[in-house]
């Protein structure tokens, strides 16, 4: 869809100018609207003009693609070290349940240098085919060779629906095997479903910071494809006694492909920042003043065995680093147990952890935003009651 100005129709008024949320109206010297390169279509500016000079034009489809020849819903199965991470296994189980509503079948895509055994994994997580591409260029995570293996198995073998984890790694692979294959991809899901009136998947994402959540469909191309934050669902339970079929792939990457080299892994101390696989996290945010009052989160966090996360006003203030920060600009994350201290609740915020299974909130604000969402909580000052609750649960924990 496209908007367009008739111009012998419009008045000048300057009521779409107003009208239009993403600035893209301009009014030229002979006083006609004059619709810019910012337009998004929204169509605000239709509804708005008083003469009806404002108008959708249909664009000509030029999709030249037999889309009933693409079948069965796919999940990358992310994996490192030799294990698969956690955002396969729950994208499975959502696939599932995708598959089972629209009659095909669920099959895992799994790329590695001796990655077999995890294929029993795909399977008692729901999976009903694996497709195994094994090399030694697999070892590490490569941006060349990943995308040129997902590529040739989507056109050998034509997926109607690609899931894949919002990650470091699924970020940068999805968008680049969307545009070699010709279609289009929803980043970072947090909501899957299949629309009643079109049998195509529905990817829900939250648009304007959050402020809203966007239903998006990928009618005219395939593969449907989407990146779905990790922890958003969770992992289904596992049938170890179910199998399938693996389907092996010789790869077809060649060592002038891979324009880059790992020439050393450096491993981090990262426990305390593995966000998306902890149980427990206990998060600081602005309420704490100032950056070495976070020393009673990490407190906190090391009697508990938690990870440490931080609200976005506290990364941007510099007191922790930004792969600490849960929310809509960061990790999206759905532990046990969620401690929020001193953070008032921002809509973005929320996004990134209310699919915790406990909230415990500390704040001095009764009315703060994140008690409507807490399962407990606590009013008072966070650096006053942080050192008491650490301390009975440290003596808990000894006892």
């Amino acid at each position: 869809m496209a908007i367009k100005v008739v111009k012998d129709q419009c008045i000048g008024c300057g009521a779409c100018v107003a009208a239009c949320p993403f600035g893209a109206i301009e009014m030229q010297e002979d006083a006609k609207a004059f619709i810019t390169e910012a337009c998004t279509a929204c169509g605000a500016c239709v509804d708005t003009c008083p003469v009806g000079a404002i108008v959708r034009e249909e664009e000509e489809k030029q999709v030249q693609m037999d889309k009933n020849a693409y079948r069965d819903v796919w999940v990358f199965m992310e994996q490192a070290d030799g294990k698969l991470r956690n955002v396969g296994l729950e994208l499975l189980g959502e696939g599932r349940k995708l598959a089972d509503a629209t009659g095909q079948k669920l099959c895992g895509v799994l790329i590695g240098e001796a990655a077999e055994s995890l294929a029993k994994e795909g399977f008692a997580a729901g999976a009903d085919k694996v497709y195994l591409v094994e090399a030694p260029e697999f070892r590490h995570y490569s941006t060349d060779a990943y995308t040129l293996t997902m590529v040739d198995l989507i056109q050998a073998y034509k997926p109607s629906v690609i899931l894949l984890g919002a990650t470091n790694d699924g970020r940068d692979l999805g968008p680049r095997v969307a545009c070699r294959v010709g279609t289009g991809l929803t980043a970072d899901c947090t909501g899957l479903g299949i629309d009643e009136a079109t049998g195509l998947v529905a990817w829900t994402r939250p648009a304007f910071g959050g402020n809203i959540m966007a239903t998006i469909l990928c009618p005219e191309h395939r593969p449907q494809m989407g990146t779905v934050r990790p922890t958003v669902f969770k992992k289904p339970a596992m049938d170890y006694s179910r199998s399938g079929e693996i389907i092996r792939r010789t790869s077809r990457v060649k060592p002038d492909d891979i324009r880059t080299k790992v020439l050393e892994v450096m491993k981090m101390c990262t426990a305390a920042v593995n966000l998306e696989e902890a149980e427990i996290i206990v998060s600081g945010g602005r309420g704490l003043c100032k950056p070495e009052n976070f020393k009673y989160v990490e407190e906190l966090a090391a009697v508990l065995g938690a990870a440490v996360g931080a609200s976005r006003a506290a990364v941007d203030a510099g007191w922790k680093p930004h792969l600490h920060q849960v929310g809509q600009t960061g990790k999206t994350v759905g532990p046990k147990i969620y401690f929020a201290c001193g953070i008032s609740g921002a809509i973005q915020h929320l996004a990134g952890m209310s699919s915790s299974d406990i909230v415990i909130a500390i704040n001095k604000d009764p009315e703060a935003p994140i008690f409507k969402v807490a399962d407990y909580g606590l009013v008072g000052d966070v650096m006053e009651v942080l050192p008491i609750l650490t301390e009975e649960l440290r003596k808990l924990k000894q006892a």
